[in-house]
């Protein structure tokens, strides 16, 4: 059965404060890298990883959304380890050939590729008759 385009949905309030205060860590942590305040942008890591995982765990019955939702996770584990490797000044050390130590933020980066990947590719066009949030 085909998704109705009338539908909605709908995110408990609780849920949706919490995706809210969500994007003001992620925020603090980004302006905190571009500003080079390493405590605030280094602490800031806990609260938006955090919360990143509890919102994939909380979607985990909607497909959709738990491949997104686990993407971003993995996107800010990438962009805290990049993050971090700059602020401790390790991000152009060599770790082989020309790959430094800020080229190892790749591996998260791709595995959310990844997930999206398959999401779009495999599941979804396998899955037409399950509703989806995207």
């Amino acid at each position: 059965m085909a998704a109705n385009k009338n539908q909605v949905y709908n995110i408990p309030i609780a849920y949706r404060k919490m995706e809210n205060l969500h994007i003001v860590f992620w925020l603090f942590k980004d302006i905190a890298w571009c500003m080079f305040w390493k405590p605030l942008g280094m602490v800031m890591i806990i609260p938006t990883l955090a919360i990143s995982i509890i919102i994939a765990w909380r979607t985990r019955n909607i497909v959709s959304e738990l491949c997104h939702n686990l993407a971003i996770t993995v996107w800010i584990s990438a962009n805290s380890f990049w993050m971090c490797s700059e602020f401790l000044g390790y991000d152009n050390t060599i770790v082989f050939g020309n790959t430094t130590v800020k080229h190892l933020a790749m591996i998260p980066f791709v595995m959310g590729v990844l997930i999206l990947a398959f999401y779009y590719l495999i599941y979804k066009p396998r899955h037409k008759e399950e509703e989806a949030t995207l």
